[in-house]
């Protein structure tokens, strides 16, 4: 072997022998990677470290972070578990404060007034665990909007004192297809213990009452438990709400377009025998039994909204200061003070345009005329009964008159 070759072949057995001892220091990265491990294991200690240092108080806000469609009752709400609250803050997009208080265990918070519809909020809240530790957390949602929503608007008012005629009414301002989901979100109660149905009669508007009326001085309570409830595609109930009323003595009125007379009845007894003036015999007064939903010291009629013009026949009339108006029904029907006609033709003619007038005076503020003492002695729901007029039947859903229709017809109304 020549110099050269033996130079080549030394310099090649370098090179592998250096590729050995390359080799051999990577392969004895035992002591490397236990170097590394010594790494990892200190990460892990100091990580370790980091987690006892962490608080474990644990907040959970409610809606969740980024949720739509939000109910404005009774569903925003910060807890806390492992830990007790310090701070919370909701507030709208636009910075508006929140009111609401952590509760005296310190473990949750909820606003103290309804949620606005159709508004963004933001919630941050803060709390500590047993080692004074603290923890942080927020989020955002957005309440339902009016599109998305349905309200019922009701009657009788909560607290008021009515006649033995009023229904529970409830007109939704949505239409409601989903109507046994809804009328289940809806209970009416009697402390007399009379069974309660509701009808409807239409996709918005239904009526709950009893067989007969409600028992004289008992308490009728309505809850409304539609929070959330899917009242039609896509449309959700928003109200959770508990309302009363009372129910007072049992007044009831018996018109007789006949006899032209009107008979008050309290609790079974006759109080008031009054002479009226029914409906023309072109222009009857319907018969049924009517339900006082409105009163009015003074109001204006005119013929004109109800039909009534010059060209039919039938006479046009514009009076604007109609006194001791009660209404009975939706389409114009009232029990009226009279002033313009002759004392003569109160329980003698029948003149009105379908109304019953009763005798008064111009003003509404002789206490001594007939109309003033009807007025002054009936609440909203006392009941006027109309017979003899020879019209038809007033309509179930002509004002608070669901009475009448049969208990069958009622029941079959109800949609559960």
């Amino acid at each position: 072997m020549t110099d050269s070759k033996r130079r080549r072949g030394l310099t090649v057995a370098s090179a592998l022998l250096g590729g050995v001892l390359v080799l051999s220091a990577c392969s004895s990265g035992g002591d490397a990677s236990g170097s590394d491990g010594g790494n990892d294991t200190s990460q892990a200690k100091a990580d370790e470290a980091a987690a006892k240092k962490a608080s474990v108080a644990d907040i959970r806000i409610t809606p969740k972070d980024g949720s739509t469609n939000a109910s404005i009752n009774n569903s925003a709400a910060v807890t806390v578990s492992k830990g007790t609250l310090t701070k919370v803050a909701m507030t709208t997009a636009d910075g508006t404060a929140v009111a609401g208080e952590i509760s005296a265990d310190k473990t949750s918070w909820k606003p103290s007034t309804q949620l606005e519809r159709s508004t963004t909020y933001k919630v941050t809240a803060t709390a500590k665990d047993s080692d004074g530790r603290a923890a942080h957390e927020n989020g955002s949602f957005t309440t339902v909007s009016p599109n998305n929503s349905f309200i019922g608007n009701f009657s009788p008012e909560d607290g008021s004192t009515v006649g033995v005629g009023y229904p529970v009414s409830i007109n939704f301002d949505k239409a409601i297809t989903n109507k046994a989901a809804v009328q289940k979100g809806v209970t009416v109660t009697s402390s007399s213990g009379q069974e309660v149905v509701c009808h409807w009669f239409s996709t918005n508007r239904m009526d709950c009452r009893p067989d007969d009326y409600w028992q004289e001085n008992s308490t009728v309570t309505l809850k409304l438990a539609l929070d959330g409830v899917e009242g039609a595609s896509g449309v959700y109930g928003v109200q959770q709400k508990t309302v009363t009323f009372k129910v007072g003595r049992n007044q009831v009125s018996y018109v007789d377009a006949k006899t032209k007379q009107m008979k008050v009845t309290q609790n079974g007894k006759t109080v008031k025998t009054i002479p009226i003036s029914a409906g023309s015999p072109d222009n009857t007064t319907y018969e049924g039994q009517m339900v006082m939903s409105e009163k009015f010291k003074e109001t204006r009629m005119n013929g004109a909204t109800v039909g009534f013009t010059d060209d039919d026949g039938k006479g046009e009339y514009d009076i604007k200061d109609v006194p001791h108006a009660i209404r009975l029904t939706n389409s114009g029907t009232f029990v009226h003070g009279n002033y313009w006609g002759a004392k003569s033709i109160f329980g003698s003619v029948n003149t009105s345009h379908g109304c019953v007038g009763l005798s008064d005076t111009k003003g509404a503020n002789d206490p001594n005329t007939a109309a003033s003492w009807f007025y002054n002695h009936s609440i909203l729901g006392d009941v006027v009964v109309v017979k003899n007029t020879g019209d038809k039947t007033v309509a179930p859903d002509n004002g608070l008159n669901g009475w009448n229709m049969d208990w069958a017809q009622w029941k079959a109304g109800s949609a559960v």
